[in-house]
């Protein structure tokens, strides 16, 4: 059995290596037309996932025209191919010399002058939304940025896409890294943390509604944020056209703890996902639907608002 995922491990490099010579051979719009090739492909012929895209379309309300939630799906699985061909092909267009002509700023102005302030730690949240490996490369700019990411299974390829990933001061660190304070020195360094908040958690983290359905949802976010007062913002980066960009920041939350840790958590996690909504409802088209945000939900708690109440 070792010697079969050996070998699969390894076919599957290889498979990795043609993939980006044949990035680097051709053009970046040329591999983009191929990319979204391949994700109509994906989408006619993986029927679970693009089932589970339109059904996530259906029930958040975006649309409720199984036609349109079907066209969101199709253009959702382009842009996430689309999404890797820019990640890999970052350095063409985010240089230090280009990267302005190629991203327009909307950043709370609270955010930017803490984006300039060296001392200043800073936790910015996203979701799978955007391209937030570009996001990521362009806030190195201002500051580090350390994002969490989860290794491959092949160790093979987990080291060659780590070694094209990173750009200027961006680095990834491992999700089960076995340092339990490492959030809290990248914070106190004056670094940005980058965390993706938007993927179903356990069962034991708190039930918060997302397009007033409740989901699991980690409280990593919250919890850092109540332990050390130190900032917190959701953001993202929006494709206007390939390669070319908005990158966002909504005003960062100071939140006034009440006494009761739960509801605390809670009501910054519902702030949160409000602002991940909003940005979803404005390019519906650049979220990851096809991963499966509402699943093994138990009852709702008491103390989590309902549809109506969740609004900000």
């Amino acid at each position: 059995m070792q010697v079969v995922k050996h070998l699969r491990y390894i076919a599957e490099y290889i498979i990795a290596r043609v993939f980006l010579a044949f990035l680097n051979r051709f053009s970046i719009n040329s591999s983009i037309a191929a990319a979204e090739k391949i994700a109509d492909m994906w989408f006619a012929l993986h029927f679970s996932r693009r089932r589970i895209a339109i059904d996530n379309i259906l029930k958040s309300g975006i649309t409720n025209n199984p036609a349109t939630a079907r066209e969101i799906a199709r253009k959702s699985f382009r842009h996430f191919a689309i999404l890797i061909v820019e990640s890999l092909r970052s350095k063409m267009f985010l240089d230090e010399n280009s990267w302005r002509k190629n991203v327009k700023l909307e950043i709370d102005p609270l955010v930017m002058s803490h984006l300039n302030n060296p001392k200043q730690g800073l936790i910015v949240i996203s979701g799978h939304f955007g391209n937030w490996e570009i996001a990521a490369q362009v806030l190195s700019y201002f500051k580090p940025v350390a994002g969490i990411t989860r290794q491959l299974d092949n160790p093979y390829t987990n080291k060659l896409m780590h070694s094209l990933k990173p750009r200027n001061k961006y680095r990834l660190i491992p999700k089960y890294e076995a340092n339990p304070l490492r959030f809290l020195q990248i914070l106190t360094n004056g670094e940005i943390l980058a965390l993706l908040n938007d993927q179903h958690a356990r069962r034991e983290d708190p039930l918060v509604p997302f397009f007033g359905i409740p989901a699991h949802t980690h409280i990593t976010p919250a919890l850092l944020h109540l332990t050390t007062k130190i900032p917190v913002c959701f953001g993202y980066c929006a494709r206007i056209k390939p390669c070319n960009f908005v990158l966002h920041a909504d005003p960062p939350i100071y939140y006034q703890q009440t006494g009761n840790k739960q509801n605390d958590i809670i009501a910054i996690l519902q702030m949160l996902n409000h602002y991940l909504e909003e940005a979803i409802r404005k390019y519906p088209d650049q979220y990851l639907w096809a991963h499966r945000r509402w699943k093994k939900l138990r009852p709702l708690k008491a103390t989590i608002p309902t549809k109506d109440e969740s609004k900000v």
